[in-house]
């Protein structure tokens, strides 16, 4: 997508690399504890508690941790979907298995993501679940979500959307990434809840 010059873009893009930046300055074990606290906090929401089907994502780096998340999930017996990268930066999902059922996978430009080695459900699957677990690097008072500039996400959104399906959407972060307000586009659309290591934030 083009960007009329001044518009939001450059704006994201200066937020996202200062974020990032914090990222990069997290220790191992940091990642892992706020990763057992975004467990903890996230299975007492009822829009998880209560799903049959939950799209997530593999958290990688100093990501906000998911792993910990995925397989408490999994052992409640809920269908968690994970995506898989495709070439035109869209998303297909196949079921995770357990810690097993990943596999690293190399995108071209991109770091090593983790990826489910599961039967491909195609990029509709995400039209069944109850919940959709949305990465991103911010969200504001609003609940206006800044993600990576993929894009990926945004077709999910947009696909949602068209089919009038309506899952609780979900946003893990660290603390210091719940802003006052980040940049929006007419295409962007609000979550339903933040979770981070202290907490939990509803926006509707």
């Amino acid at each position: 997508m083009r960007h009329a010059k001044g518009g939001p873009e450059p704006g994201k893009r200066m937020l996202r690399q200062g974020f990032l930046a914090v990222r990069s300055r997290l220790t191992a074990d940091d990642v892992r504890e706020t990763a057992a606290a975004l467990a903890g906090r996230a299975l007492e929401l009822p829009e998880l508690s209560g799903a049959r089907t939950v799209a997530a994502y593999v958290s990688v780096g100093s990501e906000p941790g998911t792993r910990a998340l995925l397989d408490a999930l999994h052992a409640r017996g809920v269908r968690v979907l994970l995506p898989v990268l495709l070439a035109d930066n869209d998303l297909d999902w196949a079921v995770y298995e357990g810690q097993g059922s990943l596999v690293g996978v190399r995108h071209p430009g991109k770091i090593e993501l983790l990826e489910p080695a599961g039967a491909r459900l195609g990029p509709d699957a995400v039209l069944e679940a109850d919940a959709v677990l949305l990465p991103g690097l911010a969200v504001d008072a609003r609940g206006m979500r800044l993600g990576r500039g993929g894009g990926s996400y945004d077709r999910v959104l947009g696909r949602l959307e068209r089919a009038g399906a309506d899952p609780a959407l979900v946003v893990l972060l660290y603390d210091s990434e719940v802003v006052e307000r980040v940049p929006e586009e007419p295409h962007d659309r609000p979550v339903h809840a933040v979770v981070t290591p202290s907490g939990v934030r509803r926006f509707r």
